[in-house]
């Protein structure tokens, strides 16, 4: 599981309504028949218009400065396997998304009416997406680009050659650019797979767009907040503050688990995670010491991934990563986690 919270833009389109980001969020549904539209939820409705979730959220600003942001967008994107175990059910991510965002008020240090943050108290809106696009990050794109580049070049001196700007055959540039478009190393139905295209096998996500203000229009309730578990002085008094964004993502990929008795393996876990960027070469020696089974599920998963794991099959007793065989594990680890392909 893939969790991240990102604040709204403060400046450009963003600035001072949700509408573009509810728009943005739509997509899927254009030229969709009434029936297969997937709408917005809450904690307790379905079906709830785009034209309900933004204003909603655009009035349930009070006091806030223009520059501060207004919401913020969670995603919660499970792994293919993930998905794989809930037969990407979408009344089962449903069901998730409600559970997660209790945890996601449980994360909050801070009072309320001299009680804690409860989901009551949180304004959000989520959406079941079923699709992904490829990205310009992404591993097929960066590698294809060459190619596109190439193909680029051809078709615009096609056109040069069109308008008599240059001199060539327009015939055996269309013949190359047929060679290229086939000989590109990344190809999807037989297309050179490119930027924007869908993405194949399940894509199921969700986005979540969470109000700064809680249900009342009185409190703010940032999880971008830097005061992690501290105190403040308010009023007179003491009170907690801050969003503990680590026990968020943690119980809510342990909430995952226990819904769908789901067995996470260790390079699926956000404590994988977290190791890997604080300590790679923990991170490898953990795999390599895995219960036999468990250590075959994680090469497998890391493999599909992408990376290389020939360097982990050295034995336990004998494990000495050198720094290139390490730096090549870091590098494509690190490539898979970006992307969440290994569900990190």
């Amino acid at each position: 599981m893939y969790i991240t919270i990102t604040a709204q833009k403060v400046q450009g389109n963003y600035a001072q309504s949700a509408a573009d980001f509810v728009d943005y969020l739509e997509k899927e549904n254009e030229g969709k028949p009434l029936p297969e539209l997937e709408h917005f939820f809450d904690q307790q409705h379905d079906e709830i218009t785009a034209n309900e979730v933004i204003r909603e959220i655009d009035d349930n600003t009070a006091k806030l400065k223009n520059k501060e942001p207004k919401f913020y967008s969670i995603t919660l994107n499970p792994s293919g396997r993930e998905l794989k175990s809930i037969e990407d059910s979408p009344e089962a991510l449903k069901r998730y998304t409600r559970e997660a965002m209790k945890e996601y008020a449980r994360a909050f240090h801070r009072e309320i009416d001299g009680r804690p943050v409860a989901i009551t108290d949180i304004k959000y809106y989520a959406k079941v997406e079923r699709q992904r696009t490829f990205k310009g990050t992404d591993k097929q794109v960066r590698e294809n680009q060459l190619y596109a580049t190439k193909i680029l070049e051809l078709k615009n001196d096609i056109r040069s050659i069109n308008r008599g700007e240059l001199v060539g055959n327009t015939k055996t540039l269309q013949k190359e650019i047929q060679r290229l478009e086939a000989a590109a190393p990344h190809q999807l139905d037989e297309k050179r797979i490119v930027r924007g295209m869908a993405k194949p096998g399940s894509q199921s996500h969700i986005h979540i767009i969470v109000s700064r203000k809680d249900a009342s229009n009185r409190y703010s309730l940032s999880p971008g907040s830097k005061h992690k578990a501290s105190e403040v002085e308010m009023h007179g008094k003491m009170v907690k503050r801050g969003f503990d964004r680590n026990a968020f993502i943690k119980n809510s990929e342990k909430t995952f688990d226990q819904l769908f008795r789901y067995k996470r393996n260790y390079v699926e876990s956000y404590t994988a995670r977290k190791t890997f960027l604080k300590n790679p070469k923990l991170y490898f020696s953990t795999i390599t010491k895995l219960p036999a089974n468990e250590k075959a599920m994680a090469f497998k998963l890391l493999q599909q991934s992408g990376v290389n794991t020939a360097v982990l099959s050295i034995p336990t007793n004998k494990f000495q990563l050198a720094i290139k065989a390490l730096n090549q594990l870091k590098k494509g680890v690190g490539k898979a986690i970006e992307s969440g392909s290994i569900g990190i």
